[in-house]
């Protein structure tokens, strides 16, 4: 399953930014990809509900600005910012949380598209402990799934939890994990603290209470 696990990985530029949200201290957690489609395609397959549940997950509500969202199992939240075919802007409510997600799609040619997206978070007592990797791992898996169901629509979406559980996958999600912690470094956090968050993260995304 998924051989070529380390051009998936090289595909993706990652980045965290400090900032104040609401007056609080706040961190954005920045993945960027660019697939080989077009940009109204690219738009196309993040917005709509039936393509969505194709790569991604089932999701319901209203997908227009203003409009509600559930993600079947997960987060759900608010439509408020849309600029077809180039972004949009959405709460991210969960467990009581609320954070932002920002998706921005920039053609780089006529079958070239580069999507970023960015997840924003008051700092709390989970992202002291696990750092951007609890974010940046699960979107990162997200836009993998996205590249695999470009590359082949007729291929079954990633089943994250086989995936995870093979051998691959749990390479995928340490280098993951590990790139996101220097990520974090190099965001000026202190590396110490930012390469055992990035430990705990791997340990938590691969099931391993050995990760260390």
């Amino acid at each position: 399953m998924l051989n070529d696990i380390e051009r998936h990985l090289g595909a993706a530029q990652r980045k965290v930014v400090s900032l104040e949200k609401d007056g609080a201290q706040a961190r954005a957690v920045i993945l960027g990809r660019t697939y080989e489609t077009n940009i109204d395609d690219l738009w196309d397959v993040v917005t709509i509900k039936e393509r969505l549940s194709r790569w991604f997950a089932p999701v319901g509500g209203d997908l227009q600005l203003g409009g509600c969202y559930q993600v079947e199992g997960n987060a759900g939240g608010k439509i408020i910012q849309c600029e077809p075919p180039h972004m949009f802007l959405l709460t991210w409510e969960t467990a009581g949380d609320v954070s932002w997600v920002d998706v921005a799609l920039d053609a780089q040619g006529p079958h070239s598209a580069r999507l970023t997206l960015t997840h924003t978070a008051k700092v709390s007592p989970h992202w002291e402990q696990y750092g951007p990797g609890a974010v940046g791992i699960g979107w990162e898996l997200g836009l993998l799934a996205l590249a695999l169901h470009l590359e082949d629509s007729e291929t079954a979406k990633l089943d994250e939890e086989a995936f995870a559980a093979s051998i691959n996958g749990k390479s995928f999600l340490r280098q993951s994990s590990e790139k996101w912690g220097e990520t974090a470094i190099n965001a000026g956090e202190n590396p110490k603290k930012a390469r055992a968050a990035a430990s705990l993260t791997a340990a938590f995304f691969t099931d391993d209470t050995e990760v260390g």
